[in-house]
């Protein structure tokens, strides 16, 4: 439906370093300790399980399901060494696959500079991992059986759009929409974003290779609901203060 490609960064004053970070650690991740997604072992170790959290007991071996399409399949648990809480943080900087580390990267560069030159570096990692706590207990509650490795940035990432669009909703984001480059607020464009997580959240049942979207929808309303705490005091009168750093 439409590609985002850019916005308007003209007002950023400070280097977004923190988001530069963010994108190089799940870059780093994925080409070097996932083996570009090929390493079932790391993958599924510090991977997310919904089951495990719930229980609070580690799965090891082969489990088997049935997917959507009713034929059996196995997913292979590894021991992980430390508290299965730690995945939460693990499972936000891992990604399936190519297109999947490239979906996110592009919405986190597009989109996350703009909040770290708002709200402070400091601010903004807490802010970041937050969301991808809330995401992920978002995908969990909505799925507390499921016996499927989560894994991705897109739950912190959705909570990125939302704490945008609260704080940015007129800002002009440039995107492809059918084969032309159109400016398209961000109101709209993620508000529509939001809306298709939601219809196809509904629509499509969970299962191998399946998308998270409880996590996206749950991201973007913690997002969209926290933004305005993290950013007490972060207007431009303020940029004097110790704390907006």
């Amino acid at each position: 439906m439409f590609f985002p490609i850019g916005d308007d960064n003209s007002d950023i004053r400070r280097t977004p370093f923190v988001n530069y970070l963010f994108l190089g650690v799940n870059i780093f991740v994925f080409v070097f300790l996932q083996g570009m997604g090929a390493d079932e072992v790391f993958t599924n170790t510090y991977s997310l399980v919904p089951k495990e959290i719930i229980d609070g007991i580690d799965l090891v071996g082969d489990q088997i399901i049935v997917d959507p399409t009713g034929n059996a399949v196995a997913i292979s648990h590894f021991a992980t060494d430390y508290s299965l809480n730690l995945n939460f943080l693990s499972s936000m900087f891992m990604h399936g696959d190519f297109a999947h580390l490239f979906g996110n990267m592009l919405f986190l560069w597009i989109f996350g500079d703009n909040l770290e030159d708002r709200l402070g570096h400091l601010r903004f990692i807490g802010f970041y991992v937050l969301c991808g706590v809330g995401a992920g207990a978002s995908q969990i509650v909505m799925d507390t059986e499921s016996i499927i490795p989560m894994l991705g940035a897109s739950g912190a990432i959705s909570g990125v759009l939302g704490g945008y669009v609260a704080l940015f909703p007129k800002r002009q984001v440039r995107a492809i929409v059918l084969g032309r480059i159109v400016s398209i607020p961000a109101i709209l464009m993620l508000g529509i974003w939001f809306g298709m997580q939601v219809v196809f959240g509904l629509l499509t049942p969970e299962g191998i290779g399946g998308v998270a979207y409880a996590a996206h929808i749950g991201g973007f309303v913690f997002g969209l609901v926290s933004i305005g705490i993290f950013a007490i005091g972060t207007d431009e009168s303020h940029r004097g203060n110790p704390f907006y750093r």
